[in-house]
This record gives structure tokens, sequence and C-alpha cells, in this order.
């Protein structure tokens, strides 16, 4: 029952937000209020009520006026200061909320954690996670541009679409950043099937508004044909299965048709974008019958171009591995040395250099590297299967490496 109405809060959270936000004109008022109708949900909630929504939004539309009533200052329209009666919202307002954190006043970076967080429903730490920071320094990021949205003083309204180029890379990323925490999962699970559906259902409706990018079209591709290898990335007991030992029988073949055939479209709407990029890269991989069988040359050639278009250090980081793949691990471990101190916090490069250690035969050296990851994850099944890599080598187990 609880984690039943976890993942329901979770899902309307974003939807009850839009819908005070869209009633009351205060974006952060409203987001205040929907906290504290979620956690009056969490604690009061014996089972769930028929119309869960309408509760929430009745309870925050109750603590928002309390609010207006005891600070006349902020009161706008003496209208507010009356209770109103039971009002049903068919509306998702989802997407408006999105755009609206995304407002091109803010810094891309304070977009991006400040929709993660109302939006996406993730906490501090996992945004600061996502964005390798300590969590105080995105808990002040995330309060400033709050305070930003505050001073704005927007209407809550979708913006026009000449407004909309000016937010769309901050919008995409929001999304991928939302559906990579639950695909790769955080804390003690490592597939939150919840974050990922809500962030392919919204890459369905922003290509609804936009069907003829192709950065859009690349976003939605990538996630279907991330998505559907799902169900074999996790074992019954619920521990990381590496790319290489996943039986491929058990991918969503549907996803992976629907993902190919809107990355085909997006290809065809003109210029490539980094979303295309990845989305090429996913669709090889899950052509292949076979790690063996997988064009690493292809996908080493996209990574590398990926890297020119974006500088970013966790492409470096796969295109060390794909390096590694084509040319050998010695090939793989001479570029990961180009990335220490490029990815501070993080266990992925450690966990890296594990793998391309054990592909090179030398089990003490990615042992050493597996322990390393493992202490610096937050993931529970991530450093259990981590440790559980490092003890195998230790003990001479023989070990298929992974990917």
């Amino acid at each position: 029952m609880k984690d039943s109405v976890e993942d329901l809060l979770r899902e309307l959270a974003p939807q009850v937000l839009g819908a005070l936000a869209r009633r009351f004109g205060d974006f952060c008022a409203a987001e205040d209020a929907t906290q504290e109708a979620l956690l009056a949900a969490a604690t009061h909630w014996d089972e769930i009520p028929d119309n869960p929504r309408g509760w929430l939004i009745q309870t925050g539309s109750r603590k928002l006026l309390d609010q207006l009533r005891a600070d006349q200052a902020r009161r706008r329209r003496e209208v507010l200061a009356v209770e109103p009666p039971p009002v049903v919202y068919e509306r998702d307002d989802t997407l408006t909320v999105l755009f609206l954190c995304c407002h091109p006043a803010l810094t891309e970076a304070s977009a991006i954690a400040l929709t993660l967080r109302a939006v996406g429903g993730l906490t501090t730490g996992e945004i600061a996670r996502a964005f390798l920071v300590p969590e105080a320094t995105m808990g002040q990021r995330i309060s400033r541009a709050k305070q930003k949205v505050r001073s704005l003083d927007a209407p809550f309204r979708m913006p026009e679409r000449p407004e909309w180029a000016s937010r769309l890379r901050s919008v995409l990323q929001v999304l991928y950043l939302i559906f990579n925490e639950g695909y790769a999962g955080g804390g003690g699970e490592l597939v939150r099937v919840d974050l990922s559906a809500e962030a392919i259902r919204l890459a369905r409706m922003l290509r609804a508004l936009l069907p003829d990018d192709g950065e859009v079209a690349g976003l939605l591709a990538l996630m279907l044909l991330t998505d559907a290898r799902r169900p074999a990335r996790v074992d019954a007991a619920g521990d990381l299965v590496p790319l290489a030992e996943q039986d491929r029988r058990r991918w969503l073949r549907p996803l992976i048709v629907e993902g190919t055939a809107v990355l085909d479209a997006a290809f065809r709407a003109g210029a490539v974008g980094p979303f295309q990029l990845q989305a090429a890269i996913a669709a090889l991989h899950d052509r292949a019958a076979s790690t063996q069988d997988t064009d690493w040359p292809q996908i080493l050639a996209l990574y590398g171009l990926l890297e020119r278009m974006t500088a970013n250090p966790v492409v470096a980081l796969n295109r060390a591995v794909a390096a590694a793949m084509v040319d050998g691990p010695a090939e793989g471990l001479r570029l990961l040395a180009a990335l220490d101190g490029r990815l501070p916090g993080s266990h992925r490069l450690d966990a890296v250099r594990g793998h391309l250690h054990e592909l090179a035969g030398d089990a003490a050296a990615a042992a050493g590297h597996y322990r390393a990851a493992a202490s610096a994850t937050a993931s529970i099944p991530e450093r259990r299967y981590l440790t559980m890599r490092a003890a195998r080598l230790n003990a001479g187990g023989n070990v298929v490496p992974g990917s």
C-alpha cells in the first residue's frame, strides 16, 4: 500500500502543481502548497480516495487560501479569500509547468534544477548527483531559482510559439535527466519505472506540439530505445544485469520498432543534434544480437562526433569503452587518463576503469577500481553488483566482462 501511494503521489504532483499555479497565478506558492498536500496525503490516507487528484488539489487550494488570508499584502484578488466550491480539473498543465520553470531569465542550470524538483519530483540529493555537485550547493541553486521565478511575476500560461526556442534546450535536458534518473535508478532502486514513464509521456506530448523538431523526436527515440531494455536490466533478485549479459529476448520489441521509426523521422527533419546521435547509438545496440555482433566501429565514430559536439565528460567515458571494444582495452584506458578530475564525485570513472582492466586480464587492478566505484555510488543495487564483481575477481572467479 505504501509503495503504491508513493508512486501515485509522485505521478500526480506535477499535475496538482500545474492546477494550483494556473488557478492562483503564483508558481512558488503553489509549489509549497503542493508539497504540503502531498505530505498530508502520505500522512492521512489509510486508503486511496476515489478521486486522489481532486483531493490533492482541494487540499492544496485550502492551504493556499489560508496563506493568502494570513498575508494580506500578498493577496491580489479579493475573490481568492472566498472558500471555493470543489473544482475538478481535467486539464493536464504539466507541460506548462515545464516551460515556466525553463524561463529564459533563469540560467540553464538553474532552470533544469528547478524543473527536476517541480516536474520530476526528484529530491535535492538526486538532482545534485545528476549535476555532480554537493547537495548544499544544489539546494541553494533551487532556492534562488524559485526566488527568481517569484520576482518575474510571470503569468502561468504556455508560452507563445516564438518563445519556445529560447526554452526548448532546457526542456529537453530536463526530460532526459528525469528519464535517466528513472532508468539508472538511485538509492535502493535500480529502476524507477514511474519516472521513466512520466518522461516518455511528456516527450510524446512535446513531440505532438513540435512534430517537425528533430531533437524532440531524437529525445523520444532515445528514451524508447533505452527503455526497451528495461525488463532484462534487472534480475529476479533486483540486481543489475550489465548489457553484455542481458537476455535480449526480454527486450521490448514494440518499443524498439517505435523508437527506430521515430529516429528515422528525426533524421529526416534536417540538422542532426546530440539526442539524435545518442538515439542512433542506442539503436545500434538494440539491433545487435549480442555484444560481439554490435557495430562497435560505428558506435565509436558516433561517440567521437557527439564528444566534439558536446564536450561532455560522460560522452568521453562512453567513447573510451567503445574504443576498447574496437582497438583493445589499452586504448580505452589511455583515453580515460584525460578524464581524471572531470567527473568529481562520480563512481563511473572507477567502474569503467575496472571493466577495462578486467578486459585486459588485470584482475587485481580491476577489483580495486570496482571497490572504489562501489564506495562512491549512491545506488544500493549498483554497489552490490560492483562489490560482488570485485569479490569474484579476488577469488579468481570467471566473470564475463560487462558493458
